[in-house]
């Protein structure tokens, strides 16, 4: 952001707000201090992924887990964030979580920056699929048949590109 310019709220919900800058709309999200997203790898050689309805789009999407940072009571780093969204949303605890990558999303839209980290040493301790205002389905897909796998199941959903970023980062652990 250009502390030079003037930033004018133009619209604020509950969970965002619309500012302009210096002829610029974007979006910033409220009580938000960052996003993580997590590249869980099985130990024979999977990826964990999850699927959900995603309303702004109209249509299911298959996406890596991710979540919000400092949106629950207390501080959280984005360390811990993504520990705490892996195990909500696919139910699996990583024993080793490293940070591999962070940039803008949509650079363009919002201010939100997404932090990666590549989930190894994974074990299954609880159900996953959310917390309960989510729908979460939970995909294990073998990485040597994954190309193959997100072609047939884009067939009447989107596949988030951050997909692909993770498949970049998972293909490193193998």
């Amino acid at each position: 952001m250009n502390s030079d310019s003037a930033i004018d709220f133009q619209a604020h919900g509950k969970y965002l707000r619309l500012l302009r800058e210096s002829g610029w709309e974007y979006v910033d999200r409220v009580g938000v201090t960052g996003i993580v997203a997590m590249i869980p790898v099985t130990d024979d050689g999977k990826i964990v992924l999850i699927e959900q309805f995603r309303a702004p789009v109209g249509k299911r999407v298959v996406e890596i887990p991710a979540g919000l940072v400092g949106d629950q009571p207390g501080s959280e780093t984005p360390a811990l964030a993504a520990k705490r969204e892996l195990l909500e949303e696919t139910g699996y605890k990583a024993r080793r979580m490293k940070k591999v990558t962070e940039g803008p999303p949509s650079a363009g839209l919002s201010t939100e920056v997404v932090t990666f980290y590549l989930a190894t040493g994974l074990t299954k301790v609880e159900d996953g699929g959310g917390d309960g205002s989510e729908d979460i389905e939970i995909h294990e897909v073998p990485l040597d048949d994954i190309d193959n796998w997100l072609k047939r199941r884009a067939k009447g959903r989107y596949i988030d590109p951050k997909v692909y970023t993770g498949l970049y980062f998972a293909k490193t652990v193998n």
